[in-house]
């Protein structure tokens, strides 16, 4: 623990979010950094705390993860003084989130037109599902839908032909809030120098399309003639399935069945794969199969397939992660996400906040600081909780201030 004192790397970054349901993760990563991240809900609170499964002892799993460490303060925004407030807050902030459908602060007459005139130097960003331009930027939708929409999800038939959507990790309602995040920083960094702030947007669907982007590029680039675009020298520049299709036909990279699980070889560069068979005594499968320098899956090789299902098969998967480590071949175990916690890696580098503190048990940010500890986010809100806290400390409002706006319908 570094004797610093100097406070978490977004301490003094205030952001004012108002969002619905799962596009609010924006503004998690900041608060996991340190930034002070206002939640206005309308008196209604937000619906997220009763979206999907699990249910924690009456509140959503999603909430307890995606509004941790955020101060919530209800504002009914349809009302003169509501408004007033959310200004106020605005004035001194560095950003404003607006997690819902474009135009949605617009409508209530706390757009970024009217923020910027009040704070000049104000970030505000729009996060939605489909964006604010294109044929489908008014259509409602959800999270899946991202990931249909930019070709990551194959739709499963069951036994009875009917389709399904299949276990699949959800890509645009992630990978959105984090280039949401990247984007807000970028923001205030410049207005900070400069004094002006900017507005911006992000849609989740072309958040998830941008993380495939290798195989969707690909599909383009196979466009091109055969005499301008080819495969790997290693594969005789034949053309591969694009991203992770074409890894099916592996065979140095590929997944093997262990005494008791599953592992992941990689040993497609020539010197992995010496060391491997020279470690499990088997220099006979190299002098045989040398292979390439560089990228060499020894795709449709089923004669050494066999021989690696055979090895692979006499060692338990902790065994051999141990071999991987010894010989400098790189051998991953393949787990599930309910065996994940159990990895010794995973409880190095990820150890699970604990349900005492943030009502589940949850993974803390993957960014660390070598030589310091960021503060452990405090648990997700109840509607409202921190309304008089925030009036009160960031606005300095007293309490016959408050309890006029509470009178007057302000505060819901």
């Amino acid at each position: 623990m570094s004797e610093r004192n100097e406070g978490p790397p977004l301490a003094g970054v205030r952001i004012i979010e108002c969002s619905m349901l799962g596009p609010g993760a924006i503004t998690t990563h900041l608060a996991d950094l340190g930034a002070d991240v206002i939640k206005v809900e309308p008196p209604s609170g937000d619906y997220i705390r009763e979206m999907t499964w699990p249910i924690v002892e009456g509140v959503s799993l999603m909430h307890l993860h995606l509004s941790r460490g955020k101060r919530s303060i209800t504002l009914d925004l349809r009302t003169d003084d509501g408004r007033a407030v959310f200004k106020d807050l605005v004035r001194g902030a560095d950003a404003v989130v607006e997690a819902m459908r474009p135009g949605g602060l617009d409508r209530r007459g706390v757009g970024y037109e009217a923020l910027r005139e009040i704070n000049p130097a104000v970030v505000f960003i729009t996060i939605s599902g489909y964006g604010m331009t294109g044929p489908y930027k008014d259509m409602p939708s959800h999270g899946v839908a991202y990931d249909t929409w930019a070709g990551l999800v194959n739709p499963g038939i069951d036994d009875e032909g009917f389709a399904y959507i299949p276990e699949h990790p959800s890509m645009g309602i992630h990978a959105g809030p984090l280039f949401g995040a990247l984007g807000i920083l970028a923001g205030i960094v410049r207005a900070r120098a400069t004094g002006h702030g900017c507005r911006m947007e992000i849609a989740q669907a072309d958040a998830a399309a941008a993380m495939d982007w290798y195989r969707s590029e690909t599909w383009k680039a196979y466009e091109r003639p055969e005499t301008e675009v080819t495969g790997n020298k290693s594969d005789n520049y034949e053309r591969r399935a694009p991203g992770t299709a074409g890894m099916r036909h592996g065979v140095r990279y590929q997944i093997y069945e262990s005494k008791d699980g599953f592992v992941l070889l990689q040993a497609s560069e020539r010197e992995f794969w010496h060391n491997f068979c020279e470690g499990v005594g088997r220099t006979d499968l190299f002098e045989r199969w040398p292979g390439a320098k560089f990228a060499d899956h020894a795709p449709g090789n089923r004669e050494l397939q066999s021989e690696l299902r055979d090895i692979f098969r006499t060692r338990t998967t902790e065994e051999w992660v141990a071999f991987g480590n010894e010989h400098n071949t790189p051998i991953a175990p393949v787990n599930t996400p309910q065996t994940l916690a159990d990895d010794p890696q995973f409880q190095a580098r990820l150890p699970l906040y604990p349900r005492e503190v943030l009502g589940a048990e949850q993974l803390p940010s993957p960014i660390k600081l070598v030589g310091e500890d960021l503060p452990v986010p405090r648990k997700a809100p109840t509607v409202g909780q921190h309304t008089d806290e925030v009036l009160r400390e960031v606005l300095g409002y007293d309490g016959a201030r408050m309890a006029a706006l509470r009178d007057a319908g302000a505060l819901g």
